[in-house]
């Protein structure tokens, strides 16, 4: 990949450039600490990388792009402070280092200048592109209820997981290609088929941070195995268990480990007979085969970006960190 990691720095340029020096200053400090933080920026870049597959120059999408960003940037804002995480990117959370009434409203700021950005396009796509927004935006919050009702069940089926993901990771990859796709002048039904291309490749992403999370070398991972299996989380994984060895899973659950370490260990030998983590790696694999499908749909003139764009999709349904 050689365009992508170019449209990573652009736009890390560009937020770099943006101001948030305005007055009061508790309500701007945290939204310039949070973007200064870090992150992939890969939203935002692949925004850039669908304007140019439709032929539009990149920096037609660079506003909207910065747009998903800083939205993005909300969200984790406001989910530390429902997680209560201490940390973010290694360093304290914005409800940490100030206080959680100012987190909830500087939080609620950047949505609005989210928007802000998001709206500077060409008037004759201002509307698709605020509507693809909005949307984006609203099953964003519905995906993270969801996820917080998952808590209190027993019983999440796979359709429901499936359901929450999709909401809470990857409509904002789809949105951000759909618009850049927009940005970019292509039509409708491209647009679309850019869009469920983001949708699929991001649903293999996840289920590959769920298998990464029970099997991944925590050298590259930068974290021990099994943390969602010492939360009791609900994933993928733990769905098929459930499916494919009811009296393994029950026999587990019902378990009383010496420690934390023997715990993660029982829960991946048995996802692992059970047959739970083989199905998990299909249907990642059955996902970016739809992704795939869904961007040769896409008419993208650039047959080197559009390349390039499923060199992206297979490193996230495959990368080992």
């Amino acid at each position: 990949m050689e365009r992508i990691p170019a449209y990573v720095q652009e736009v890390e340029n560009s937020l770099s450039a943006q101001k948030f020096d305005d007055q009061p200053a508790e309500l701007y400090e945290p939204m310039a600490y949070i973007l200064s933080l870090g992150g992939k920026r890969l939203r935002p870049a692949l925004s850039l990388a669908a304007c140019e597959l439709f032929g539009g120059e990149a920096q037609k999408a660079l506003m909207p792009a910065l747009g998903v960003e800083v939205f993005h940037n909300f969200s984790l804002v406001h989910d530390d402070i429902m997680d209560e995480a201490d940390i973010r990117r290694g360093q304290a959370t914005v409800h940490k280092k100030w206080n959680r009434d100012i987190a909830i409203l500087s939080g609620d700021a950047m949505l609005v200048k989210a928007y802000q950005y998001i709206a500077q396009v060409d008037a004759t796509i201002l509307p698709a592109v605020l509507a693809c927004f909005s949307q984006t935006a609203l099953e964003i919050c519905e995906g993270q209820q969801r996820d917080m009702n998952f808590e209190s069940r027993e019983d999440v089926s796979q359709a429901e997981y499936i359901e929450m993901i999709r909401q809470k990771t990857a409509v904002l990859l789809g949105a951000a290609l759909k618009i850049g796709a927009l940005c970019g002048g292509a039509d409708e039904k491209s647009a679309d088929s850019l869009y469920q291309f983001g949708i699929d490749a991001g649903l293999s992403f996840q289920i590959q941070d769920d298998l990464l999370d029970a099997y991944g070398d925590p050298k590259k991972v930068g974290k021990k195995p099994g943390g969602d299996i010492l939360q009791d989380k609900k994933t993928l994984l733990m769905i098929y268990t459930k499916e494919l060895d009811p009296l393994g899973f029950k026999s587990l659950n019902q378990s009383t480990f010496v420690n934390e370490e023997s715990k993660v260990e029982a829960w991946c030998d048995l996802m692992i007979k059970s047959g739970a983590k083989a199905k998990a790696e299909a249907e990642r694999d059955r996902l970016l085969q739809s992704a795939l499908s869904a961007l040769e749909a896409a008419q993208g003139e650039n047959q080197g970006l559009k390349k390039e764009l499923a060199a992206f999709a297979q490193w996230l349904s495959h990368r080992d960190r």
